[in-house]
């Protein structure tokens, strides 16, 4: 009898219950565990990987694409994945971070989530998908971008200025994550876009609902929350020694620093992270500043993700691969790099 009116209480106390507190306790998880110092020494010594930013803007010729309403505008119809991971491991580097979705909210994967996925568009296949398959095939790791938020979602329910137009839909966001972290293998780290905000599920909470999926995944956010963060991420960074943890909690548990920016150079007109322009196409950094870059990563035990974006048939730039080359080549002792002491 007991036990009987206990059950009716608890499910009146349920019908009662604020939607959005059942739903908390519903999706609510365990802390995340602390990631094993053995795997951020390894993914410190990975040290240099490449950064692949592949989407909409590749094709529109500007950082921001907006108001895209057909996924046409993602006219590829060649991807060369193997291109990509073969000049990595030639540029001595070990991982790649793919850009998953931008604030567009297309997806280079086929995701189940939503219409506006790369398997729609005319390419018609998972970029994603072939790309692990490729990072398999050449022994390097994976890592992921992904933007938290959209500009196609709809204003937060409880008056929240939205980010950037960012807007809120927090079962989309995990709905997507989980497939990331369940599908395609394991994912050394995920690189959180926070520009156009969190997608109404809040930093603690996303790395929470990550850890899940895979305990060891690092997760950063180059804005915003940093309290639950591993990764110290540096957009437009340099290299430098990771911050010690402040007492006011600012300084975050970090356990390793990011730093990353394009091979193209400052330039007019076009993306600098995507895809520029085909006039752009001889316009690159150097391979001894880039060299430069990756000393100071190997001095400051930090990661340095060099982005370079494949045109719009999903291959890298010939000058891209020329300039990757040449520092796999200081990397390896091949080639002295100008200003060395002959030996």
């Amino acid at each position: 009898m007991k036990s009987h009116l206990f059950a009716k209480i608890s499910l009146a106390l349920l019908l009662t219950t604020p939607t959005a507190l059942r739903l908390k306790a519903q999706t609510d998880v365990a802390p995340p565990s602390r990631v094993p110092e053995t795997q951020v020494k390894a993914l410190k010594d990975l040290h240099f990987g490449m950064f692949v930013c592949w989407s909409f803007s590749s094709f529109s010729g500007m950082e921001w694409t907006t108001g895209v309403t057909t996924v046409d505008l993602f006219a590829a119809k060649d991807c060369d994945t193997d291109q990509w991971a073969k000049t990595a491991t030639e540029a001595g580097m070990g991982y790649i971070l793919f850009l998953t979705k931008h604030h567009d909210g297309f997806c280079l994967w086929d995701t189940k989530t939503t219409e506006r996925r790369v398997t729609k568009a005319p390419l018609g296949r998972d970029v994603l998908g072939e790309l692990r398959k490729s990072c398999d095939k050449y022994g390097i790791k994976v890592a992921l971008y992904f933007s938290e938020g959209e500009w196609g979602w709809p204003d937060f329910p409880d008056g929240r200025k939205r980010r950037n137009n960012g807007g809120y839909n927090p079962a989309l966001k995990k709905a997507q994550l989980k497939e990331l972290l369940t599908q395609y293998g394991r994912i050394e780290y995920i690189w959180f876009d926070n520009a156009v905000g969190d997608g109404g599920l809040s930093h603690e909470e996303t790395v929470k609902w990550l850890k899940q999926f895979q305990p060891n995944c690092f997760a950063g956010f180059n804005t915003g929350d940093q309290s639950n963060a591993d990764i110290r991420l540096g957009e437009m960074g340099q290299p430098g020694p990771l911050a010690p943890l402040k007492k006011d909690g600012t300084g975050r548990n970090y356990r390793l620093a990011e730093f990353t920016y394009p091979i193209l150079p400052k330039h007019e007109g076009g993306a600098m992270w995507f895809y520029s322009l085909p006039k752009h196409d001889n316009l690159c950094l150097p391979a001894e500043k880039i060299y430069a870059d990756y000393l100071g990563a190997v001095k400051f035990d930090n990661i340095f993700s060099l982005d370079v974006g494949p045109d719009y048939n999903g291959r890298l730039r010939e000058i891209d691969i020329k300039t990757l080359r040449q520092v796999g080549r200081y990397i390896r002792e091949e080639d002295a790099p100008p200003g060395a002491p002959n030996p």
